[in-house]
């Protein structure tokens, strides 16, 4: 027990942008639920046993609507997409986790990915234990920011319109704090363009999946320049 007290000491300082971040988003997620009818507990319970990030505003869209099984998991699957990609670059790091596998797994959202390949554990800390204590706050500022948006929903009303796009402020903010903490921006150039590409040529409803093909594609094939420059130190653009 006392070596995960000093696995979450050592995490809890990374964490916290993840937490002043999560907690909004939680609460403004538990606000939308609520102002569909859905009490506390429901937005509670989604966010332990979904924990999806934006898939669960949409979710609060399907909740209301008439329920096409197909519909959804077609919108799931280009929603969290990504996930899929750097799911896979973890599968090395989580190699020994043991019983904490699948919870490493199950917890990983876009926020917990960047601390885990960014932030490293102090000397005398368990790496997975580090792991773990990352994913499981970052999880729990969520549930909390939830547990108080739900509340406050049902009690004071609130106009949600527009409220869904705090996801996107999220991600843009994440995207420019990436641009600015490395030198090698080929990556987000990449995803930039074949995103643009993607959008023109298969429109809003379906440029997502060939968007992700396609810059995985770019990607591979840049990747000798890419880390060529991380080697050198240059910067390309």
């Amino acid at each position: 027990m006392k070596k995960y007290r000093s696995a979450f000491r050592a995490a809890f300082p990374h964490t916290l942008p993840v937490m002043a971040g999560y907690l909004f988003l939680g609460l403004a997620f538990g606000v939308l639920l609520a102002n569909k009818g859905y009490g506390w507990g429901w937005g509670l319970l989604c966010s332990l046993v979904v924990y999806a990030g934006s898939m669960q505003f949409v979710l609060v869209s399907l909740l209301v609507t008439a329920f096409d099984p197909f519909y959804a998991f077609l919108l799931t699957l280009m929603v969290n997409a990504r996930h899929l990609f750097y799911g896979v670059s973890m599968l090395r790091e989580f190699e020994g986790a043991g019983l904490k596998k699948p919870y490493l797994i199950f917890g990983l959202t876009d926020e917990t990915f960047s601390l885990l390949c960014s932030e490293k554990p102090p000397d005398g800390v368990d790496k997975h234990r580090f792991q773990l204590a990352v994913t499981l706050l970052d999880q729990l500022y969520w549930l909390a920011g939830t547990l108080a948006g739900g509340l406050a929903g049902a009690f004071l009303p609130f106009p949600t319109t527009g409220i869904d796009f705090v996801m996107t402020a999220l991600f843009t903010v994440i995207v420019i704090d990436q641009w600015k903490a490395t030198q090698n921006h080929i990556p987000a150039l990449a995803g930039l363009g074949v995103s643009v590409l993607s959008l023109l040529l298969f429109g809003v409803s379906n440029f997502l999946p060939p968007a992700m093909l396609g810059i995985c594609a770019v990607l591979l094939f840049a990747r000798p320049l890419c880390e060529k420059c991380e080697k050198k130190g240059d910067k390309p653009v």
